[in-house]
């Protein structure tokens, strides 16, 4: 079987109306969902099926859709996998997960979606407040840790993703690294820096900024950064080339991203650096999933999440993607420093929900 993919496209609303209808009353506003249909291998709290062993979703069948804000480079074999083990018919719309979460608050009612697979907590907040999303069941919500899920219940994180400062090693140590990622506003890092301001990991960090120091410091730290001629990028990956070719010394991005570069061409003269002291720069945001109120395959949709939070998947994120694994038990790449071990802030993921917010200022100080 195929993934159906779709880029940054609406889908269609399905014409089955009355499948939706079916399902309205377990997904409507404050409803809980019921733990995902049992498998061959047991129910999803199972051992069995949190090794992966088994088919997903066996008896669920039908078609799931799924906006992902993951790219499809990334999460497209995982999703395939879940296709071919479970029997159910998988369309998936890929796109920026700020571009989703908008995308379904404008469709409201009318959204096709079944479940958002977004990039970061603060997008699944953002529709959590509006009431896009249902209940979880405790068992799926269990299996991460706290402060990697939504504190209501709907959302979970199933993968880490932590901020980091990629710098060039051929002219930088980790002595020359600050402390804060709010130092590199000091004019002597003018022209060496390097950022992808329309990414929503980027934001994120902004919003979260915006939470831990105010307005007028993220503010600050913008104009501050815009100050000195930051050389901008469409993502992550175009950043660390960056790095890597010695365009630019220092680029704020994601701790995998290197990883995945060093997998595919061998040594680069890059490290990632940590911010110690809870600096709003070693933010760790979660990559997550929640079932929307509108789903017209809800059981499908809750199947998926339970994958992505099975044995096989978390260990996918673990030697594929390079992320941190978030359920108990499923090791991280060695090279990482162990997530326990990151002095990140302590704050809610779904509080970065102010999305809005954050384009809004960075439109005002001329970055978007």
């Amino acid at each position: 079987m195929s993934v159906h993919a779709r880029r940054r496209t609406t889908l269609a609303v399905p014409a089955a109306l009355a499948v939706a209808a079916m399902f309205a009353a377990a997904c409507a506003p404050g409803a809980s969902l019921s733990p995902s249909a049992p498998t061959a291998s047991g129910s999803p709290g199972s051992s069995a099926a949190r090794s992966g062993a088994g088919t997903p979703g066996a008896s669920i069948g039908g078609t799931l859709v799924i906006y992902s804000g993951r790219s499809e480079e990334l999460v497209g074999p995982l999703i395939e996998r879940f296709e071919a083990q479970s029997g159910v018919d998988v369309e998936v719309n890929y796109a920026g997960t700020s571009e989703l979460a908008a995308t379904i608050l404008e469709e409201g009612d009318r959204s096709p979606a079944d479940v958002f697979f977004s990039q970061d907590g603060g997008a699944l907040g953002a529709l959590a407040q509006e009431n896009r999303l249902a209940t979880l069941p405790q068992s799926t919500l269990d299996r991460v840790p706290e402060g990697f899920r939504s504190p209501d219940g709907l959302w979970v994180g199933v993968s880490g993703r932590a901020r980091v400062a990629a710098y060039n090693t051929e002219v930088l140590s980790e002595a020359d690294m600050p402390d804060s990622i709010l130092d590199f506003t000091d004019p002597k890092w003018k022209g060496k820096l390097g950022w992808a301001p329309s990414n929503a990991s980027l934001q994120s960090f902004v919003t979260a900024l915006r939470l831990l120091d105010g307005e007028d410091a993220a503010r600050a730290w913008l104009e501050g950064i815009q100050a000195n001629g930051p050389q901008v990028y469409e993502g992550n990956s175009q950043a660390l080339e960056g790095v890597a070719s010695g365009e630019i010394e220092v680029a704020f991005i994601n701790h995998y991203y290197l990883l995945e570069a060093l997998a595919e061409g061998g040594d680069l003269p890059v490290a990632n650096h940590f911010f110690p002291g809870g600096d709003p720069g070693s933010l760790i945001n979660a990559a997550g999933a929640g079932v929307l109120t509108t789903a017209t395959n809800a059981q499908a949709a809750l199947a998926f999440i339970d994958f992505l939070l099975s044995d096989e998947s978390q260990t996918y994120f673990a030697d594929e993607t390079y992320e941190y694994p978030l359920v108990d038990g499923i090791p991280a790449d060695e090279r990482l420093t162990p997530l326990d071990e990151i002095d990140s802030p302590d704050i809610d993921l779904s509080d970065l929900a102010d999305l809005q917010g954050t384009v809004e200022l960075m439109q005002e100080v001329g970055i978007l």
